[in-house]
């Protein structure tokens, strides 16, 4: 007797319907509901960033007299009359202080203060902007090409400009300060010229206006940079190093002076 109880007990306990799938969909649901809460609650916290660049807005200027002297001689015909005072330069990497060697934007806060900017970002390293900047600049300029990490030929003029900057400051509502070292050498010889540029823009309290303020900086120190490069090719002709001797290196350039505006420029120079 009891074990037909138990029997029919089981048939019965086998014959009893579970509900399948509706745990699972009720878990799916909540589980769509909760990671649409958090994504929109993430759009909330999380503003979108925005990108800066210090690079030109118009495109640069011709330079069919430097693209014509820096061709082989059999086609300088071809490519028309070449410019004899033509020449090269090549624009290594820019160094900066590693405080604001980072996408994020660093402001001063104060004397001893800076923030770190999340939202405000430049579009590649400040290092990197302002090697593009000084590159793109200085090719107009000088109406030539940066060949930098580029093959050229031989007897053409190459003046490598290396630039050290030692502040890049941003004070947003006041001024975007630039100070770099820099130093043009003739390649080939021991030619070579070494200046600081000090250069402090006003800026309005957007950062449209900083970058604006950092773009002028830039473009004040290119302008020295352009000078430099003319007076040193203007000192002689750039001679293979095992050539020259000390009575036939070319007479120290002076640096050239800041154009007038609120910067400051306080400079060396050096042949040899």
């Amino acid at each position: 007797m009891i074990v037909d109880r138990l029997t029919s007990a089981a048939r019965d306990t086998g014959r009893t319907p579970r509900p399948k799938g509706k745990p699972a969909a009720k878990t799916a649901l909540r589980a769509a509901a909760c990671a649409a809460a958090l994504a929109a609650l993430a759009a909330c916290s999380s503003p979108p960033s925005r990108f800066y660049t210090l690079g030109a807005g118009s495109a640069p200027a011709a330079v069919s007299g430097a693209v014509a002297a820096a061709a082989p001689a059999g086609a300088a015909g071809a490519a028309g009359s070449a410019n004899p005072a033509a020449l090269l330069i090549e624009v290594p990497p820019v160094d900066v202080p590693s405080q604001v060697a980072r996408n994020q934007m660093v402001v001063q806060a104060g004397a001893s203060r800076v923030d770190v900017l999340e939202q405000e970002r430049w579009s590649s390293l400040p290092g990197d902007e302002i090697r593009r900047a000084l590159s793109g600049d200085l090719a107009q300029r000088l109406d030539t090409i940066d060949v930098f990490g580029s093959p050229y030929p031989a007897g053409v003029p190459v003046y490598r400009i290396s630039v050290n900057v030692q502040r890049f400051e941003s004070w947003p509502g006041s001024q975007a300060v630039l100070e770099a070292v820099w130093s043009v050498r003739a390649v080939g010889s021991r030619a070579v010229l070494t200046c600081r540029t000090l250069a402090a823009e006003p800026v309005g309290p957007d950062f449209d206006a900083l970058v604006e303020g950092h773009r002028r900086a830039v473009d004040r120190m290119s302008a020295q940079i352009a000078a430099g490069v003319r007076a040193l090719a203007a000192s002689g002709p750039v001679r293979g190093a095992a050539s020259e001797t000390a009575a036939t290196l070319p007479a120290p350039v002076p640096c050239p002076s800041a154009s007038p505006a609120p910067a400051a420029s306080n400079t060396t120079s050096a042949a040899g």
